[in-house]
């Protein structure tokens, strides 16, 4: 134990840590004992609120999250004693007949999945769940993605985020799901899955949806890490490779994504040489395996179009007619309006504005992008290009509404500052 603390910012500023870091592991440790998902998220809730009332007197621990899962469990053997009727409960995570420290969902033979973070996940993301219902389970539960943030990654509302989670637990216990690590011949069936939680995981960090920064690095560095593992895991599966390839070429730019004092920065006016050359050099050559290797998967396309971007000299210099190709074949594997919008963006380049702009008008009556901060973003600016700087400013104005990360609406704003400005 260090020595006693009493400073408030200091604990908080722990505890927030620990969350980051170790609350995965807290509720691995926690469910073992509970043998039930709902008990030991409960119950470990409690043990961080515990600490932030028990640290400002007792100081911090030497090892907060041994503090945590002690707490934890203790909490969840106090609660099975007060309530018989839980033993009773589905065992969400462990087998029936596991004892604590047997073979079993926490503790597999570490050969199979040696990362603790992504056997969880592999966990999760049972087959037996609808796919979006394991991926905001996953998310949620054990990559700690607040659900406001997972519902803007979905596009969809918080309440019906919130609401899958529930019905997945439901599902869970009413169908007698039992939740153990994956044997190796069983991974392929969780793969998709996986693959999209460390996705979104990853999206969640390099733009947060919401708050004072534009990077969550602790999220990017958490999704990256996974992303390796994985394709350690996996070597030969072209998708895993497509993932880890995206994930390095995207954030070979962190560093100049971002001014100074925050201010976003956009790619056109980005250092390209203070870009990360090595991760780029090492994504481009799983992607040219990968394409090698047969046709390409979502993940693989999305690494080429972002390697594409990356490789260019300067954004004039962008091979745009090429990148407008690749989405033409990642809209045949994933159709997505997402993609869509996404594919407007180099089809204002190569084609014109006006031929991007009547995609995207097309996307706005779909509907299924009402919410989407970045359509009526990429609609404001070409409507900009075309001169029809009234019209811009009302879709900039509609998407500082809808934006919710500080840099990007300090963006917003400041273009619609410009677009609004007396000639």
């Amino acid at each position: 134990m260090t020595d006693r603390v009493t400073d408030g910012a200091a604990v908080e500023a722990a505890i927030a840590d620990a969350h980051r870091r170790e609350w995965a592991r807290v509720l691995a440790a926690t469910t073992r004992v509970a043998r039930d998902l709902d008990l030991a998220e409960e119950c470990v809730q409690e043990a961080y609120a515990a600490a932030l009332r028990t640290w400002a007197g007792t100081g911090i621990p030497d090892s907060p999250a041994a503090w945590l899962t002690t707490t934890a469990r203790r909490r969840a053997v106090d609660a099975i004693r007060r309530d018989a009727s839980l033993r009773s409960r589905l065992p969400l995570l462990v087998e029936p007949g596991e004892a604590d420290g047997a073979a079993g969902m926490l503790e597999p033979d570490a050969g199979t999945i040696p990362d603790e973070r992504l056997r969880l996940i592999f966990t999760c993301c049972h087959p037996a769940l609808a796919q979006e219902a394991q991926v905001a389970l996953t998310l949620r539960l054990i990559c700690g993605v607040p659900t406001a943030d997972i519902a803007r990654a979905f596009l969809v509302s918080e309440a019906t985020v919130a609401a899958r989670v529930t019905r997945a637990k439901k599902k869970i216990s009413a169908a007698r799901i039992p939740y153990r690590v994956p044997r190796p011949a069983e991974l392929p069936d969780r793969l998709r899955a996986v693959l999209a939680v460390i996705h979104l995981l990853f999206t969640a960090g390099h733009t947060a949806p919401s708050g004072a920064s534009l990077v969550r690095p602790d999220l990017v560095d958490r999704a990256m890490h996974l992303a390796r593992m994985l394709a350690e895991l996996m070597p030969d599966d072209t998708e895993v490779r497509g993932l880890h390839a995206l994930l390095l070429v995207t954030d070979a730019r962190r560093a100049t994504r971002a001014g100074p004092d925050g201010r976003l920065v956009r790619l056109a006016e980005q250092d390209r040489s203070q870009w990360d050359r090595t991760a780029l050099a090492e994504a481009r050559e799983m992607i040219v395996g990968c394409l090698r290797a047969g046709p390409p998967g979502r993940y693989v396309l999305q690494a080429a179009i972002a390697s594409l971007y990356a490789e260019a000299p300067s954004c004039d210099q962008t091979d745009w007619p090429q990148i407008v190709a690749l989405y033409d074949k990642l809209l045949e594997a994933w159709p997505s309006p997402v993609v869509a919008l996404n594919r407007a963006v180099p089809l204002a380049m190569a084609a014109g504005p006006e031929a991007a702009l009547a995609e995207v008008e097309e996307l706005e009556r779909d509907g299924r992008l009402s919410g989407y901060h970045y359509l009526p973003a990429v609609k404001a600016d070409l409507l900009s290009r075309l001169g029809r700087a009234a019209e811009a400013a009302a879709c900039y104005r509609r998407a500082l509404g809808l934006a919710a990360n500080e840099p990007e609406r300090a963006f917003l704003a400041e273009q619609l500052a410009e677009h609004t400005r007396p000639a």
